[in-house]
C-alpha cells in the first residue's frame, strides 16, 4: 500500500524531457554528478539505452535534485527526487541520500530488482571497476566502513542517552546515566569525519542503512 503510495506521488513528479543531448561525463564532475545506465531489449530484439543523470551536490543549495531519464542519448522525462520512471518492463526508481545516490534500480513488474550500471568515468564507475579489480580489498574496505559507521553510531547512542538523562524531570523518573566513553573533542570529530567518509564510501556503491548511514548524516 505505502509503495503505491509512493509511485504515484512520484509519478505526479514526473515531466517529460526536452530531448536535449545527454553530455559525456568529465572527470571534474565525479563530487556532484552520477551517471548510469539502464539497456533493454525491445520485444522486436531492438536494444534502447536509458541513462539517468543526477547533478546532486551540485543543486542541494536550492534545496531541490533532479534526476534526469535519457532514451537513447536524448531527455526523456525529468523528474524531483525520490522519483520513479516508468520504462518498459518496469520501474527505474532514483533515491538520493545525505552522501549521494543511495537507489537507482531497474524494478522489474514482477519485483525483480536490478542496479544500473555507473558510468565509467564516475566515481560510482571506478568504485565499481576497483571492487572488479580488488575484489578483496574492496571487500576489506566495506567492511572497515561498516564498522566506523557502528563505532559512531555507539558513541553517538551513548552520549545521547547521557545529554537526556540529565534533564531534570527524566533524571528524577528514572536517574541519570554516565556514558563510560568520554572522549576529546579532537576524537570526536575525527570519528565523525570518519564517518561521513565511511557513508561517502558506501553511497559509491548504493548502499544505505537508515540505522547507520541515517545517523551518520
Amino acid at each position: 500500500m505505502i509503495k503505491k503510495w509512493r509511485r504515484r506521488r512520484a509519478a505526479q513528479r514526473i515531466k517529460p524531457g526536452d530531448g536535449r543531448p545527454l553530455k559525456p561525463f568529465r572527470w571534474w564532475q565525479m563530487t556532484f554528478r552520477a551517471l548510469f545506465y539502464l539497456r533493454l531489449t525491445n520485444d522486436d530484439g531492438r536494444q534502447t539505452v536509458y541513462a539517468v543523470d543526477v547533478r546532486h551536490w551540485q543543486n542541494q543549495s536550492s534545496g531541490e535534485v533532479k534526476a534526469h531519464l535519457y532514451l537513447d542519448g536524448r531527455q526523456h522525462a525529468q523528474s524531483k527526487l525520490p522519483a520513479a520512471f516508468p520504462v518498459p518492463g518496469g520501474t527505474v526508481e532514483v533515491r538520493m541520500s545525505a552522501f549521494g545516490l543511495k537507489r537507482c534500480h531497474y524494478v522489474t513488474a514482477k519485483g525483480a530488482e536490478h542496479q544500473l550500471v555507473p558510468d565509467r568515468d564516475s566515481a560510482e564507475g571506478r568504485r565499481a571497476h576497483f571492487d572488479r579489480a580488488h575484489p578483496a580489498l574492496s571487500r576489506w574496505i566495506g567492511l572497515l566502513s561498516s564498522i566506523v559507521l557502528v563505532i559512531a553510531l555507539a558513541l553517538l547512542i551513548s552520549q545521547l542517552i547521557e545529554t537526556v538523562t540529565q534533564v531534570e524531570p527524566v533524571a528524577q523518573r528514572i536517574g541519570t546515566f554516565t556514558s563510560p566513553i568520554d572522549l576529546p573533542v579532537w576524537l570526536n570529530i575525527t570519528i565523525g569525519a570518519g564517518a561521513a567518509a565511511a557513508s561517502m564510501e558506501r553511497a559509491l556503491r548504493l548502499r544505505y542503512s537508515w540505522l547507520l548511514d541515517g545517523g551518520a548524516g
